[in-house]
Parts: C-alpha cells; structure tokens; sequence
C-alpha cells in the first residue's frame, strides 16, 4: 500500500491520539479541510503553512510531507526558475509533457537510458 499525505497525516494523528477536532485546532485549520486532507480529496496541495503546522504537531519531516502533497520544494523552485531563463521553451515543454502523457513517458525513458550511458 502506497503511503500519500492523507494516509500519513492520519497516522501521525492517531499515534498522537488527537482527534481531527484537536488537531485543526492546534494548527488553525478547519476541521473539515482537515479531513478531506487526510482522506486525500482536498482537490490541490495544502499551503507550505499547513504543511509545516502539520509537521510540527505531528512530528513529521516537512520535506516529505512536501513531497506527499505533490508540492514543489524551493530547490526545485530555484532549478525550474534556472531552466525557464535558460530555455524560453521550458513552459511550453512541460504543458506538452501534461497534455500527452506518451511524450512525457518517451522523455523520461530516455533521459533515464542517456543518464545509464554515461
């Protein structure tokens, strides 16, 4: 079974024996949020602020979390920035690596097989 930001919130939650109540209180987050977190239908990543609240009260690494929650760490933020000022084509890249999932694949399987050449 595959871990995802809901599964391990909760987890964390209930080893700390805090209810969903107690927790978004102690983070300041609405209870429901909190549950749609954990239950992995928030519909978009949570704030880099709930991330680290949640963190912090639960005893959990914030750059896994980060992860999780399909957000962006700031060294891939700086690198992607990189890549945009040296190649103005990078956006339109990546929307076709979005739109036509097979291109992506194609990409990455040979990025992989370049970087086992080497």
């Amino acid at each position: 079974m595959s871990q995802t930001f809901g599964k391990v919130i909760r987890k964390a939650r209930k080893e700390k024996e805090f209810s969903q109540r107690e927790l978004a209180k102690l983070t300041g987050i609405d209870y429901t949020y909190l549950s749609k977190l954990e239950n992995d239908h928030a519909g978009y990543p949570p704030s880099e602020d709930v991330i680290n609240k949640l963190a912090l009260h639960l005893d959990l690494n914030a750059e896994e979390l980060r992860y999780l929650a399909g957000r962006i760490t700031p060294d891939d933020a700086k690198v992607f920035e990189e890549l945009v000022r040296k190649y103005k084509e990078m956006p339109a890249l990546l929307r076709r690596m979005r739109d036509e999932p097979e291109f992506a694949r194609k990409i990455l399987r040979d990025t992989t097989e370049f970087k086992s050449e080497e």
